[in-house]
């Protein structure tokens, strides 16, 4: 090997070129590439490719200077034609033994340039698959091994093929349809779905990350979200903390078949029917929005000859039909409660048996829990207890009709004026033992379609008179578990110190004023053993009057079923269990309400983004960033803002959006003066 020659080596994995500077004993010193880069190599790690000297010349000091005028674009197109590859992998195998460099470029093509050979070299260092070369040696690769690693090498272009074709999709952005995409993108989609709905951890792969880089998507939710909306595979409505939770995909066709048997079975006699108290005769009605499929509660007047006049709230009963850990019960249990979401209902229990034989359908004899009270000139409860009936409400209301009769108190249907004094009575004997009084307008989104409506809720007449019915109701249930030493979910409120009167005088009536008192409030407690409810203004509450929407009410129901059938009801400890089963599920129900209601406002606000609204001032939530809580009355909402600095409770604002985008969930007002 002299100074001058044309040499191939190796750097970190890559074949090189290079010519010979200098030859010191076994270690060459090169000049590598087309940069001249030295390297000080050991003999055995280079390739003798051709002699300078046999072209004419002496001591070139790169691979781009006379004879060898290498670069990479002329080395790229000098690779040897496939028939003399092939010709000469047949005779290597022939042989059976490896040879050398040279012979090999013998075998391809003999009296070749120092280009050809150049070229040869690179090429059969690379991608090649005819022939293995190792130390020096050349083999021609076995037929068997030529073959699996063909079919690979296709196999890999079509996955790149597929990969190329995917990525453009993205970069796209169009709506894919079936067939349009293969399983390996099939499985890209089901991880940015993980990804976009918050319930993954796993990585994204680099080849996917790419693809996100070539579309322009950052590899985070609410992008990914925006990209799988661009390509109809996410719908712009979907929530999140929606999607792993029990409401996610329905009832089963089996828990669908067993509500079906259960249908059929609720005209039969049912254990403990022949114990309920006919109350059929008493008056009675429903009252529930126009919407409302599943009636979980009546009210009632009973005018007696001694005393006086007794109410009555009757609440279904699906402790007849539905067992204790029984399927459907576990499905019930499971997810704790019903959720009312802006695009419908997502039931607790099977919708076509929450809205037949569960409910307390007009007209209908129906089986029931009614809880009784008698009150007092002040409003206090003088007598009170429960029984399980059968009843048959005589119609049906809504909140308007039954404003209208309390308002208009019509000779033919006098009851339900006299229920909503007494429940009046009863709401001001509360007040007075420190009960909030916060009723004001609401606001809901609701979605049917894609048309939006924003519903508003007003507190009547007829609507606090219903909630004081419950209350009630709750009181009742709360004073007979006490009375009889048995375990319910008690629900309890520790008092928390509240703004003195003069404070609250100097706040306007209504919403500023709640607000001031809200902040302050507790957070509410479910314990098996009683306990006061601050803000109720009782020494004890159960909820029980929505136990088909409800599952703690449903446990709170067959309490009062051991103890009305004489059977030993759960102990405190077991009830605890029960109770403690909910709480993940209730948890995760509360979570999907936010932030189903938080993404419809968004929406709605998206189609308002020009509009202005006046507002009041709240208060504060950060003082600091300016961030604070204001009063929309036209939409009947209460929502943060960035608001002027100095602005009190009160204020006058006209309010704007600033900022919306509910792929984002994101939602930015501002208020100004």
């Amino acid at each position: 090997m002299e100074r001058g020659d044309l040499v191939g080596l190796s750097t970190a994995g890559q074949p090189q070129l290079g010519v010979v500077l200098k030859v010191d004993g076994k270690r060459i010193t090169v000049a590598v590439g087309q940069q001249a880069r030295l390297s000080k190599l050991p003999l055995r790690e280079l390739q003798h490719i051709a002699a300078a000297a046999a072209h004419g010349q002496v001591g070139p000091d790169r691979i781009g200077a006379s004879p060898w005028k290498l670069n990479d674009a002329t080395l790229r197109a000098w690779v040897p034609p496939r028939r003399d590859v092939a010709a000469a992998w047949m005779l290597l195998s022939g042989k059976g033994t490896p040879c050398s460099w040279q012979e090999w470029c013998a075998l391809v093509a003999a009296d070749a340039l120092p280009l050809q050979l150049a070229g040869w070299w690179l090429w059969l260092q690379g991608h090649q698959l005819w022939f293995i070369h190792h130390h020096g040696q050349i083999a021609a690769r076995p037929l068997d091994q030529l073959r699996q690693l063909r079919l690979e090498r296709r196999r890999s272009a079509l996955a790149a093929t597929r990969q190329q074709h995917w990525h453009r999709q993205l970069r796209q952005r169009q709506i894919l349809h079936p067939g349009d995409v293969d399983h390996r993108s099939i499985d890209d989609l089901a991880l940015l779905q993980r990804w976009a709905g918050h319930d993954c951890e796993e990585p994204l792969p680099a080849a996917l990350l790419q693809g996100l880089r070539d579309a322009g998507c950052r590899p985070e939710p609410a992008a990914i979200r925006q990209l799988l909306v661009d390509l109809g595979q996410w719908d712009p409505h979907a929530l999140p903390s929606l999607r792993q939770s029990p409401w996610a995909h329905g009832f089963s066709a089996v828990l669908e078949s067993q509500a079906q048997e259960l249908i059929g079975r609720a005209a039969e006699p049912q254990a403990g029917d022949e114990r309920r108290i006919d109350r059929t005769g008493l008056y009675c009605v429903t009252i529930d929005d126009e919407d409302t499929e599943d009636i979980d509660d009546a009210i009632g007047l009973e005018r007696r000859a001694e005393g006086p006049s007794r109410l009555w709230i009757h609440v279904a009963d699906p402790g007849r039909l539905i067992q204790p850990d029984d399927p459907l019960d576990d499905a019930a249990r499971g997810r704790a409660a019903s959720l009312y979401l802006a695009r419908g209902i997502l039931p607790m229990l099977p919708w076509a048996l929450s809205i037949g034989p569960l409910s307390l359908n007009a007209a209908q004899r129906c089986p029931a829990w009614s809880f009784w009270a008698e009150l007092d000139n002040a409003g206090d409860v003088q007598a009170s207890g429960f029984e399980r009936t059968w009843i048959r409400p005589a119609y049906r209301l809504s909140y308007g009709d039954a404003d209208d009769l309390i308002d208009l108190a019509p000779p033919q249907e006098p009851h339900l004026a006299e229920i909503h004094g007494l429940l009046l009575r009863r709401r001001r004997w509360r007040e007075a033992r420190g009960a909030l009084l916060l009723d004001q307008p609401e606001g809901r989104v609701r979605a049917r379609g894609e048309q939006l409506d924003l519903a508003i809720t007003e507190p009547t007449a007829s609507r606090l008179m219903v909630a004081e019915a419950m209350i009630l109701a709750g009181s009742v249930a709360a004073a007979q578990a006490i009375e009889h030493g048995l375990a319910m979910p008690f629900r309890s409120q520790l008092p928390a110190p509240l703004p003195g009167p003069q404070e609250l005088a100097g706040l306007p009536a209504g919403p500023v004023r709640h607000a001031a008192l809200k902040a302050c409030l507790s957070r509410g407690l479910t314990t098996v053993t009683p306990a006061p409810h601050s803000s109720l203004g009782l020494e004890a509450y159960v909820q029980v009057t929505s136990p088909i929407r409800r599952y703690g009410d449903l446990l709170a129901q067959r309490q009062l079923a051991c103890l009305w059938s004489g059977r030993p009801p759960l102990p405190a400890d077991q009830l605890q269990e029960r109770l403690a089963a909910c709480e993940d599920p209730l948890r995760q129900g509360h979570q999907i309400s936010r932030d189903d209601q938080r993404h419809w406002r968004q929406v709605w606000f998206d189609a308002h983004r020009t509009d202005h609204w006046p507002a009041v001032f709240l208060r504060w939530l950060r003082e600091s960033d300016r961030l604070a809580l204001i009063w929309i009355e036209e939409l009947a909402m209460e929502l943060p803002a960035q608001c002027p600095a100095g602005s009190e409770p009160g204020d006058a604002l006209m309010a704007s959006v600033q900022r919306v985008d509910p792929l984002q969930d994101c939602l930015q007002l501002r208020a100004n003066r």
